[in-house]
């Protein structure tokens, strides 16, 4: 896998594939905390099984050698710190349009996101995101200079059982490629690289040009617009109303009859209609 990896991104710095590990976003994140000397980016490590994955909000990620991919990226990006959350649906958007070039037009837009990055297959989720930044110790090259690590977990199998343990819909990349032939003609080293890639370059072009093609980019995958949403925090609803996309923070908008709202954190309630 790291072979292949590397020939595919001859951009990345330091590439690794190993057996096992406890998280490789903790481990991308401890090495750019202690890194003394400046060890060029893009870093990419993956694992075939993490002992102890993790999740937004601090939840664990279920996983099973072979049955998910699971890597991390960490990327040097230079941006103001109010401009930090924004770099976690941008990750969202690129990943979905990534795998969205892995599935034939026919079904490409079946591949969809929901706020802030999770990917989902129609109504069922297939991947989802951790984000993290810290700062890059004492390689820093300037102010506004951070290390953001990226984290995906994509369920390659095993979607039924997770389904019935999670008490949710799950979806995974076989039951896609049961339906497509670009997707069943898919390797995982090319799924690894087509995301990584997008990250790069995406997160690239933000700290070039900023984040002003964000909404529009997120509207092509959005799978909660139009959609009747409850915004929770501690499972208490904090805002409800219709779902109107992102701004150029990143922050989803939520319309009811008070106005429109910027929602920046809180999980998403929803029962999604066709």
């Amino acid at each position: 896998m790291a072979a292949s990896l590397r020939l595919a991104l001859p951009n990345f710095r330091h590439i690794e594939w190993v057996e096992r590990t406890a998280s490789t976003n903790g481990d991308l994140l401890a090495r750019a905390r202690h890194n003394e000397q400046s060890m060029a980016r893009p870093w990419l490590l993956g694992a075939h099984l993490q002992e102890s994955g993790r999740g937004r909000a601090g939840r664990t990620w279920q996983n099973r050698s072979g049955a998910n991919l699971m890597f991390s990226c960490a990327f040097d990006v230079f941006l103001p710190p109010r401009q930090l959350p924004t770099l976690s649906p941008l990750a969202g958007v690129a990943a979905c349009e990534a795998l969205r070039e892995l599935i034939g037009p026919a079904h490409r837009n079946r591949l969809v996101m929901k706020w802030p990055n999770d990917v989902y297959w129609q109504f069922s989720k297939l991947a989802g995101i951790l984000v993290e930044i810290t700062r890059a110790g004492t390689a820093r090259l300037a102010a506004d200079h951070h290390v953001v690590v990226v984290g995906i977990g994509i369920n390659l199998e095993d979607a039924r059982a997770l389904s019935q343990s999670l008490n949710r819909q799950i979806a995974d990349w076989s039951e896609i490629a049961a339906r497509d032939v670009q997707a069943a003609a898919t390797s995982t080293a090319s799924m690894v690289a087509a995301i990584a890639r997008s990250w790069s370059t995406s997160f690239s072009q933000a700290v070039r040009d900023g984040f002003d093609s964000l909404p529009e980019r997120y509207a092509c995958t959005d799978v909660l617009a139009g959609q009747h949403i409850n915004v929770l925090e501690g499972g208490r609803i904090m805002h409800a109303g219709i779902a109107c996309g992102v701004n150029t923070f990143g922050q989803l908008l939520v319309r009811n009859a008070e106005g429109e709202t910027a929602i920046s954190i809180g999980e998403i309630s929803v029962r999604l209609q066709p």
